[in-house]
């Protein structure tokens, strides 16, 4: 999705955004990969606005999503829902830093440049869903996952297996006897 710089005036512009997921490489890149999926459109609504030498793009997109929990495997349904803010402003020759470190403040996290006519909203976009994407993914933070003895589902079954914690560290220890002469 590109914005025409010259078309951005003072006052706001909506725009809505319905795309499959090839449209954004990203995206399609990470598609059922860790038990993970898209499974509808990226949609979205997105204001436009020029802000003296900036332009604030505030939006907000959602996703379907098809995951595999971490704990139990168990496969179930979820969605992103995101909003951001972001501020462009037109790429200038960037004066040497002479310091090694520099902190960043709140608007340079926010913020992106661009050079040319147009903006490229794609890769912001594909990134506020893919932050959104959870690395561990849960049914329920009460999941309670898997028997680690005998791979039973703990949330819809009980298991006989014992519950006493297994202390591997000294285990090969734990037979050695020492005869005192």
């Amino acid at each position: 999705m590109k914005l025409i710089v010259d078309h951005i005036k003072d006052t706001p512009q909506l725009l809505h955004i319905d795309e499959a997921v090839a449209v954004f490489p990203l995206l399609a890149a990470i598609q059922n990969v860790d038990g993970c999926s898209i499974t509808g459109n990226i949609q979205g609504d997105i204001t436009v606005v020029r802000e003296f030498k900036n332009i604030r793009v505030t939006g907000r997109i959602t996703a379907p999503l098809a995951l595999c929990c971490s704990r139990c495997l168990a496969d179930y349904t979820s969605f992103v829902d995101t909003n951001f803010t972001l501020f462009f402003r037109k790429e200038t020759a960037v004066a040497a830093v002479s310091e090694d470190e520099f902190e960043l403040g709140e608007m340079d996290l926010m913020s992106s440049t661009y050079a040319g006519e147009d903006i490229d909203l794609t890769h912001e976009i594909e990134e506020q869903v893919a932050m959104e994407i959870p690395s561990k993914p849960l049914c329920s933070e009460a999941c309670k996952g898997l028997c680690h003895t005998c791979g039973i589902d703990l949330n819809t079954s009980h298991c006989s297996c014992s519950k006493e914690p297994v202390r591997l560290a000294f285990n090969a220890l734990k037979d050695f006897k020492i005869s005192v002469p």
